[in-house]
This record gives structure tokens, sequence and C-alpha cells, in this order.
């Protein structure tokens, strides 16, 4: 597959994004799918990779801006400081604020840091990190009647997902490598209807790139022991397909173009929480324990 043009954002198909995973490096550098990573430091400098969606997404309020970092010539970093620090400005220059995210990546091949800021209104943005050769990574938040995805405060549309006694035409229905996750015993509009918070992912871990979606899947599994009273939790495939060419109708009800994400919701079918394409065991369970605990 051939990454996008220098100085563009989205690749050429939707299904190239899909497949991509968000993953875009700035400075006109892009992770081409089938890169390698690698395994050096960041000793000649790094730029950044962005981990965050580039479609309509963001909204005022809390904003995730999860990046990882690459070299020069665009090969994702496996090291990476403990820290960065840096910070996000409007588009007029005006210091929105600064910011310390930590490392995380337990249990991923390409670690992530997962930046967390208060965007009070809409506009372009710039986030800028210390070391980091380029430009800093632009970013757009949206009004609510903008947006694509579905967001926090917005109620998420139901759905009849593939489920293990009825497909709906998607085969497989779940590409776990270990066989089909616990997630397809109900449909999403029958979760819904249950009366209970709902946790819902899309996300394909047999064709996801940059190997989040099969990881993102297995934490998510762990996780919702704990909570297995308390929200009834649904796994929806990306493609239809087991070539992975054509786009699942799941994937078309949330106006996706990116993948992996989560939504939860309350018992009403509002979204609460959303995460998006990266995270790792402990990032997930705290969004678990701060929305359902």
């Amino acid at each position: 597959m051939s990454p996008s043009a220098p100085g563009t954002s989205v690749p050429r198909s939707r299904r190239e994004f899909l497949v991509l995973g968000g993953v875009v490096a700035l400075g006109g550098l892009v992770a081409a799918c089938g890169s390698s990573d690698s395994d050096g430091g960041v000793a000649d400098g790094f730029v950044l990779a962005k981990r965050f969606p580039a479609s309509k997404a963001l909204v005022p309020g809390e904003v995730r801006l999860p990046l990882s970092l690459a070299d020069q010539n665009a090969a994702l970093l496996t090291k990476g400081p403990d820290t960065l620090r840096g910070t996000i400005r409007d588009e007029q220059g005006t210091t929105i604020t600064e910011f310390e995210a930590p490392r995380r990546g337990t249990g991923l091949s390409v670690p992530y840091w997962s930046i967390t800021a208060t965007i009070p209104t809409k506009g372009l943005y710039t986030l800028a990190v210390e070391g980091a050769v380029g430009d800093p990574a632009a970013f757009m938040v949206f009004d609510p009647s903008e947006v694509t995805v579905p967001s926090p405060s917005m109620v998420l549309p139901p759905f009849d997902t593939p489920t293990l006694t009825d497909a709906r035409g998607v085969d497989p229905v779940c590409t776990r490598t270990d066989g089909p996750c616990p997630f397809h015993d109900v449909t999403f509009s029958d979760a819904l209807a249950g009366g209970k918070p709902v946790v819902y992912i899309i996300g394909t871990p047999a064709h996801c790139q940059f190997a989040t979606c099969g990881p993102g899947l297995e934490f998510l599994i762990g996780a919702s022991k704990e909570y297995a009273d308390v929200a009834t939790f649904v796994h929806a495939e990306v493609y239809a397909d087991p070539a992975g060419t054509e786009v699942a109708p799941a994937v078309d009800a949330a106006s996706l173009d990116y993948e992996p994400v989560i939504w939860i919701t309350d018992a009403s079918g509002t979204i609460t929480r959303r995460i998006d394409i990266v995270w790792d065991a402990d990032e997930l369970a705290a969004m678990l324990a701060s929305s359902l605990g």
C-alpha cells in the first residue's frame, strides 16, 4: 500500500486509512503500511506520529491526543523518553496548556504518549513536543454539530451488529486469533435496550497493520470480567470479508474512517467516553473504572 502524498494526513482510500490505523508522521513523513519499526532510540531527534483521528472526531472539552515517535525515515520507534513535555497553542499562537505525558504501551510493540487536554473552543491547534524535529502536530477541534463520529454527550445510534448466531453477512464475525471473543452474544441494539451501560468496540485484530486492534481487544476482554454485571460488551469487525476488502456495515453506521475505537455509554445510550486508535491495559482500565466503577 502506498502512503499518502507528502504533507497530507489522509491516505488515498478509506480502506487504506482503516489499515493505517490513524498513524501519520508529520513533517511530510507518513508511516507506510509494511514499514518496519525502528529499534533505535531518539538520539538523532524524532518526528511525531499522530495516533489520534484526522477526521471530524474531536469536539471542545477534554481531548485525548496520543502520539508515537518515528525516526526521520518514518519508522516508528520502540524506545523513547519516560515523559514527553510540550505545549498546545491555538491558531493565533496563544498557549492553551502545557503538558507532561508519560510513556505507555504495556503489551504493545510500539509505545505511545497519551496527552489529555481541555480545549475550550473549536478551531485549529498545534501540539509541540520538546526534542521533536519538524513541524508541530496540527489538529482540528470541531463544533459538535460538525462531527461525523459519535462523541461524548451524544446518543450512540443502535445498530444490529453481527452475532455468532446471525452473522448478517460478515465473515468472519470475529477475527481474533484464539477464536471469537465473548462480545458477540447480543447485537449492539439489544445491548442498548438492556438497561445497562454498554461498552462497544469496533476493530479488526486480523487486519490491523500496527498491532493495536488485537492487543486492544485482549485488554478489553481482560478488563470486562470486573464489569460483567455492570455493563454489556459488544464487538464489531471492520471488514465483511476474510480478505479485508469490503468495509463492514458497522463501520458505515458509526461514520468511521479509522479504527479501533471504543465507546462507553450510560444506561440511556448516551456516550460518556470514547477512546481512539491506541490504548494499553492500564489506560483502558482507568477509563473503565472512571466510567463504570
